[in-house]
């Protein structure tokens, strides 16, 4: 059984196919399982949509940059805007602008692109030929926003997250950090991001899963593309949140 796992395409067509290419160069896959964040903030949203549903044997779950498009709340976002800082209203008046944009072009395109997108679960659980229990969730069990685990948490803190969630291996996405740490028998894995990087490493990120009734075992993936071109695209299009999303391909941002 291969598995190939990845998370955070952000609207980014072309990563996400530099990413299945590279899937197929190396002999292809028996699933796919994406962790969130499917196209919010990136330059081709509903591209990245098609792409997925086209994909067979695909556990897909929400991201909370998917439930900002499809649940825009205009009165929960201004009331918070109006409390902020300066900084933090123009943030998040950036964010929901982008999310307005991305629900635009997907409906555009194909209006089932958004009903797809709002039918997506909170996590997903598979079962490994070795009878290994996985979890597929965003930021963490339980939850698709909020803290996600990161490489310098404690062992406290991710025992914490783990608690109850009835999973041997856990895959998230959110924080767009690798990150591969065992608690108590957990084994928390962060596939870092198909777009949007806030490591030093630009390319995009997934991570292949092998398993059989022996075991498993997992190999990170690095994915070079053309970002200069992605970035000559999204400013051919006027995104509202331009300056954001190019932040994070000069290490200006973070998730």
């Amino acid at each position: 059984m291969r598995v190939a796992v990845f998370s955070d395409c952000h609207g980014n067509a072309i990563a996400l196919e530099a990413v299945l290419a590279d899937i197929e160069a190396g002999g292809g896959v028996d699933a796919h399982w994406m962790i969130g964040d499917v196209a919010d903030m990136g330059s081709d949203p509903a591209r990245c949509i098609a792409l997925l549903r086209g994909l067979e044997n695909a556990a897909v779950v929400r991201g909370n940059a998917d439930r900002a498009v499809y649940d825009i709340d205009l009165a929960g976002e201004f009331a918070g805007i109006r409390a902020a800082s300066d900084e933090e209203a123009l943030t998040a008046l950036m964010y929901l602008a982008g999310a307005a944009w991305t629900r635009g072009a997907i409906t555009q395109a194909d209006a089932a692109h958004l009903r797809w997108l709002e039918g997506l679960p909170l996590e997903s659980r598979q079962t490994l030929p070795d009878g290994t229990r996985v979890l597929l969730v965003h930021a963490a069990p339980g939850r698709d926003d909020g803290p996600g685990p990161l490489p310098s948490d404690s062992d406290v803190t991710l025992r914490s997250m783990l608690a109850g969630c009835e999973a041997d291996l856990v895959f998230t996405g959110h924080t767009h950090t690798p990150l591969d740490r065992t608690v108590d028998g957990i084994r928390l894995v962060n596939t870092g991001s198909v777009s949007n990087p806030v490591t030093d490493d630009r390319r995009a990120m997934w991570t292949l899963l092998d398993a059989d009734h022996s075991g498993y075992r997992l190999e990170r993936r690095f994915v070079d593309y053309d970002r200069a071109w992605y970035l000559h695209e999204l400013g051919s299009l006027q995104h509202p949140a331009e300056s954001k999303i190019r932040a994070f391909f000069t290490g200006d941002a973070s998730p």
